[in-house]
């Protein structure tokens, strides 16, 4: 193969995987201290992301620590609030209260990082 088919069968891959990707369920638990502010802003702001990215293929479990503390031991989740992706495959944890809505949709990976993308080209 010449590099040019090389370019063409990654890039080839690399669209089959994305197009599969777009059509996977996703299994998201986001990790909450009550209603603090950090927290409700965690929520709102993975609601909103879920609702204009996921429609119809993610599942959102809300598990507050002060309710379910073992829960929090059993994950290891040393800062609240902290969402992770269980599915699809790899599995991703992400601190904070969301607001970077750039971070969470690489977290997600329902974009490419930039320099990923740079990588590729």
């Amino acid at each position: 193969m010449n590099e040019n088919e090389v370019n063409q069968k990654t890039t080839q891959l690399f669209e089959e995987v994305l197009t599969n990707s777009s059509q996977e369920n996703y299994l998201l638990r986001l990790y909450i201290a009550g209603t603090t502010v950090h927290s409700l802003e965690a929520l709102k702001n993975i609601k909103k992301i879920c609702e204009e990215h996921l429609e119809g293929r993610y599942q959102l479990e809300v598990i507050d620590v002060y309710q379910n503390s073992e829960s929090m031991i059993n994950a290891n989740i040393v800062a609240i609030p902290t969402l992770i992706k269980e599915l699809p495959l790899p599995l991703q944890k992400l601190i904070g209260n969301l607001s970077d809505r750039e971070k969470v949709l690489i977290g997600l990976n329902l974009i490419l990082n930039q320099s990923s993308k740079e990588d590729h080209e």
